[in-house]
């Protein structure tokens, strides 16, 4: 049974500079994405950082059940151990829930929340049957703030928070551990897709690289939750004593110009 790092949504951002540090670290890797042609990139750069892992990728729709099947079922007929699970995958909308259209909204909680339910579970009998393990869930600071104009990506967050932060715990006596990364906005390919511009002008985005390698290190450390950067950190902290409106008029001020 070999040793594999699955990280899905690796084509760009995040997942791809993950993909570099596992590399680096000689751990072989199952890349998942729906970009056949980001994703030949990525693994063109993995191999020019080290030529002797073993690298595969596999196209996807996670949104779909049978997709996410598909990856777990790949797994189990190469009789391949994942023993480092990165969720990444994901996607945001910016625009008013009564603009926004369902099935776009539906779709993205499959990715953002199902799908990081689904390889969570599914791979976690593995690694508790070898008593080794990593899994990331990526997550944002998103997670822990009510989100006008931007509510079912604040929302499928909050999910990926919860369940991470419950997950940890209940593996506390194990050799496997679960790390619950929160980021704020770092450059990627999600502000486009997000169409959320408004927020990147206004707070400056940190290079993927440097969320990798904190993420990356506090995996190793078996941390259960990392909020990356500072002013992210006091954010939240400063959440705790504010009244719940004021929280959120704050969180809609940062994705929207109001009138």
């Amino acid at each position: 049974m070999e040793k594999y790092t699955l990280i899905t949504g690796a084509s760009s951002g995040l997942g791809k500079e993950l993909a570099l540090l596992y590399a680096k670290d000689n751990n072989n890797l199952l890349l998942v994405a729906t970009n056949e042609t980001k994703l030949k990139k990525v693994i063109e750069e993995v191999k020019n950082t080290n030529k002797d892992v073993k690298v595969e990728y596999l196209l996807a729709d996670l949104s779909k059940q049978e997709e996410r099947e598909k990856v777990y079922s790949y797994t189990l007929e190469k009789n391949y151990f994942i023993n480092n699970l990165v969720n990444n995958a994901g996607f945001g909308d910016q625009k008013d829930f009564k603009d926004m259209d369902v099935n776009f909204q539906l779709k993205m909680l499959e990715v953002n929340s199902a799908a990081v339910l689904y390889f969570s579970r599914v791979f976690l009998d593995n690694m508790l049957q070898h008593n080794e393990g990593h899994i990331i869930n990526v997550c944002s600071i998103a997670g822990f703030l009510p989100g006008p104009y931007m509510s079912t990506y604040h929302a499928s967050k909050g999910y990926v928070l919860l369940l991470g932060e419950a997950l940890s715990y209940e593996l506390r006596k194990t050799n496997v551990k679960c790390l619950t990364v929160c980021p704020g906005p770092f450059i990627s390919d999600f502000v486009e897709k997000a169409h959320n511009d408004y927020t990147f002008k206004k707070i400056k985005p940190l290079p993927a690289s440097k969320v990798a390698l904190q993420t990356y290190k506090k995996s190793l450390k078996g941390k259960s939750l990392h909020i990356v950067g500072l002013n992210n950190k006091l954010t939240i902290f400063a959440t705790r004593f504010a009244p719940r409106l004021f929280v959120t008029k704050s969180s809609a001020k940062t994705t929207k110009k109001e009138d």
